[in-house]
């Protein structure tokens, strides 16, 4: 399942990679805690996982962090992470690089016991869509409009039919649009 948060024109960062305008409260935070605890390894791109990696193995150890944080941090730092990567050597704790995006291999890691797999970053996503491995997207829309950016969904020649299975707003506006693919519920 693609995790990801996105201003509402559909970026996942500004133009110099910046994420500072997320709209993250203790409520959006424990919502997380909740879904990606339920999850069985979460799967990223490089810089997604450097950028996690920089911050969450420590962000516990801070006095000031809230007990959102404090949990989360946990979480992440136990979570089996598969980082898909050509130039990272190794990662810390619960972590494997693998080089490329095999779809047998990807399909065959979906079947394995111990909860779905987290999708981030818009670059992996794209190579799962393009291999048609994507089954649900949830999609985490802050309410801020960035102008240009990364955009989530590059361009495409392909079209992938959705279904709305859930919509909750938070109390920061942030809106969470949970879609699974339509053929999903045919097959």
């Amino acid at each position: 399942m693609l995790m990801m948060s996105v201003s509402l024109d559909g970026y996942i960062e500004g133009p110099n990679r910046e994420i500072d305008w997320h709209v993250v409260d203790a409520e959006l935070l424990r919502h997380f805690n909740r879904e990606i605890r339920k999850l069985g390894a979460l799967l990223s791109g490089r810089v997604t996982y450097e950028l996690m990696a920089g911050y969450w193995p420590t962000a516990d150890k801070d006095p000031e962090s809230t007990p959102e944080v404090v949990e989360f941090a946990g979480i992440w730092r136990n979570m089996p992470k598969v980082v898909f990567s050509r130039t990272l050597e190794r990662g810390e704790g619960h972590t494997t690089i693998v080089r490329e995006v095999v779809p047998e291999e990807i399909r065959a890691l979906k079947e394995q016991p111990g909860g779905d797999l987290g999708l981030g970053g818009a670059d992996l996503a794209a190579a799962f869509m393009r291999h048609d491995l994507v089954d649900e997207f949830r999609v985490y829309v802050h309410p801020v409009i960035l102008g240009r950016g990364k955009p989530l969904f590059p361009e495409a020649d392909t079209l992938t039919r959705l279904r709305l299975i859930e919509a909750r707003v938070f109390g920061t506006g942030v809106v969470q649009l949970r879609y699974e693919r339509a053929n999903a519920a045919e097959s």
